[in-house]
């Protein structure tokens, strides 16, 4: 039969377990709160009572945790012994660094790590479209392949155990930024009475970076950063508006005075007539 343990009941571990649940599978759980198991269980996953029973369940264990230190606090209840044979499919958020010294850790110890990144909210778990990023041994992903895609879609990046933590951690920091600037762009439309209803149709066609990506990404790649299409000074100006109308209407500045503080440095740098693209080498020198 097919099966697996899921260690960390948050919602994108419940979501996980919820998914193997839904395709048959002999789903064992634990988490440090006994009782966000429950429902789970009345689904029919199994309760493991201890960290060792878990592990030992399995061998394949899905881990989704919040960092790596809840990680190690959590395999430290277990002995060393019930790691061996196992496959950890590390689904936890952290940095590369901790990702190579965990997987190497585990080695150590007769186990496999997986370094995944999940793509995807919780709700999206078990859709179509859903992608995680993988590295790590190729055979360990390959042998458990049905498992993962249970959860969603392989983006295999190779061998480097980081590499799933940095493409992840790459993508998370473009995500809240964003988010954060939708949220800022949505602060100085409410103080200027419009709601997030009336905004939403522009807000999403604002956000769809598509095409700007499409075409910075072959110049940041050729090193192509003159300014015949855009230029930082025009940046400067621009948001230099952009703070002086966040500041009428009464919204805190901090994160438009971020983005032109990092223009002013592109210009200091010589780069005024340059494209915004030439500030990847002021950020990467910073």
């Amino acid at each position: 039969m097919k099966s697996v343990t899921v260690i960390g009941l948050g919602p994108m571990g419940s979501a996980m377990a919820g998914a193997y649940l839904r395709d048959g599978y002999d789903v064992t759980v634990w988490n440090r709160t006994p009782a966000r198991a429950d429902e789970l269980v009345a689904r029919g996953a199994r309760r493991a009572e201890s960290v060792e029973a878990a592990l030992t369940a399995n061998e394949l264990v899905v881990l989704s945790l919040t960092d790596y230190d809840a990680m190690d606090a959590i395999l430290a209840q277990a002995p060393e012994s019930a790691l061996a044979g196992r496959t950890l499919a590390n689904l936890t958020s952290d940095t590369p660094d901790r990702a190579r010294r965990a997987a190497a850790w585990l080695a150590e110890r007769g186990a496999v790590q997986i370094t995944g990144g999940v793509q995807v909210p919780p709700p999206a778990i078990g859709t179509p479209d859903a992608m995680t990023y993988y590295s790590g041994p190729e055979d360990a992903v390959e042998a458990h392949r049905a498992a993962l895609e249970v959860l969603t879609g392989i983006d295999y990046l190779g061998a480097d155990h980081g590499l799933a933590a940095l493409y992840y951690q790459i993508g998370i920091d473009m995500f809240w930024t964003a988010l954060l600037g939708y949220l800022h762009g949505q602060a100085v439309a409410e103080a200027n009475g419009i709601s997030a209803e009336d905004f939403l149709p522009r807000a999403v066609k604002t956000m769809d970076l598509r095409y700007f990506l499409e075409f910075y990404a072959p110049r940041i790649a050729a090193g192509h950063h003159e300014g015949d299409v855009d230029r930082i000074s025009m940046g400067v100006a621009s948001l230099e508006h952009v703070l002086r109308t966040t500041r009428a209407s009464g919204v805190d500045d901090s994160l438009p005075a971020a983005a032109l503080e990092i223009f002013r440095r592109g210009v200091s740098a010589g780069h005024g007539q340059d494209s915004l693209t030439s500030l990847v080498g002021v950020l990467k020198r910073s």
